[in-house]
């Protein structure tokens, strides 16, 4: 390791003073970015390094109870995981796939030209990694903006028609108007009240003015939905995605796939976000001309970040788009 190795023989010496009140600043002065309760710049990095690989513990368990989830869900309806991953754009997955790869490789540049000195060409990989992760991110917005659109989210609404087409959830619940009442039949005059009627009554005549009782409103009573209602009326032209209602095959439970892709790659996301904020604050300093060959680790330690970022959407990938 080219920082490990560079460092003087006698910097355990120069620290041997630590917390005996006659502290000795010569390995300090000599490295500025040596803080005060490491004693050489290799245990400083050793300390580091140490601390992300127990940090990306954590992340990998944290990922790992979600792939548990996604075990559990595809084994008990495997069918469903099976129709529902036709709706995923592969080409939009696999491009994503490309982009999250060639930025671990510009990452893995900035590593190594941080390690040799070289500020302008780390700040060049640092800047092509931050496009890839912004790259990513437009493109995944661009898929779930598709996905929503075609109602094709979790719960029950992705049981509901789209809202651009003619079977909307409250089109559903009001397409069936409660029928006009029947007309009032005349009464015959033999029929006719008598000349001096009973306290309280009504003239026959003002018996069919009184106005049926209210339905309800449609809020607290809904109408029955009619099944051939519940199929919207798709224009010509729409993505296919819009018509997952209208197909027979499809298995009861094909939410719960939307759910749990939703969940991994939606957090998924969120850790790119983070990942493009530390190189975003590594461009800063790298610009500042603040790493060198003999510190480079918060270059390092970003780097590791980033492949398990990475590749964790390796995995994502085959899961979801490559089981059809």
């Amino acid at each position: 390791m080219t920082q490990i190795s560079a460092q003087p023989s006698d910097q355990h010496g120069a620290h041997g003073s630590h917390g005996h009140g006659g502290h000795d600043d010569h390995g300090h002065s000599q490295y500025p970015f040596l803080a005060h309760h490491f004693a050489t710049p290799a245990q400083q990095f050793d300390s580091g390094k140490l601390g992300m690989w127990l940090f990306l513990a954590t992340e990998v368990l944290f990922f790992g109870a979600l792939f548990v989830a996604y075990a559990v869900l595809r084994a008990r309806s495997p069918e469903v995981f099976s129709f529902a991953s036709h709706y995923l754009d592969t080409m939009l997955g696999g491009l994503n796939t490309c982009v999250l790869i060639l930025s671990s490789l510009t990452m893995a540049l900035g590593v190594y030209f941080a390690q040799r000195g070289k500020k302008t060409a780390l700040v060049v990989c640092l800047w092509l990694t931050m496009a890839g992760a912004a790259g990513f991110l437009v493109i995944k917005y661009f898929e779930y903006e598709h996905k929503i659109h075609a109602n094709l989210v979790w719960g029950p609404r992705f049981y509901i028609p789209p809202a651009d087409a003619a079977g909307s959830e409250e089109a559903i619940l009001l397409s069936k108007a409660p029928e006009p009442p029947p007309a009032a039949v005349p009464v015959p005059a033999s029929a006719a009240a008598p000349a001096v009627p009973m306290i309280g009554a009504l003239p026959a005549a003002d018996a069919s003015a009184i106005a049926p009782a209210s339905v309800g409103p449609s809020g607290l009573k809904m109408a029955a939905v009619d099944p051939a209602l519940a199929t919207p009326s798709v224009p010509p032209g729409t993505e296919s995605e819009s018509l997952h209602l209208e197909d027979a095959s499809m298995p009861p439970g094909v939410h719960q796939f939307f759910a749990i892709y939703y969940a991994m790659t939606g957090l998924h996301g969120v850790h790119v976000v983070v990942g493009m904020i530390v190189i975003g604050w590594l461009i800063i300093r790298a610009s500042r001309g603040e790493f060198t060959s003999n510190y480079y680790t918060p270059v390092d330690l970003g780097g590791l970040y980033w492949h398990i970022v990475d590749l964790v959407w390796i995995f994502l990938f085959p899961l979801f788009y490559l089981i059809h």
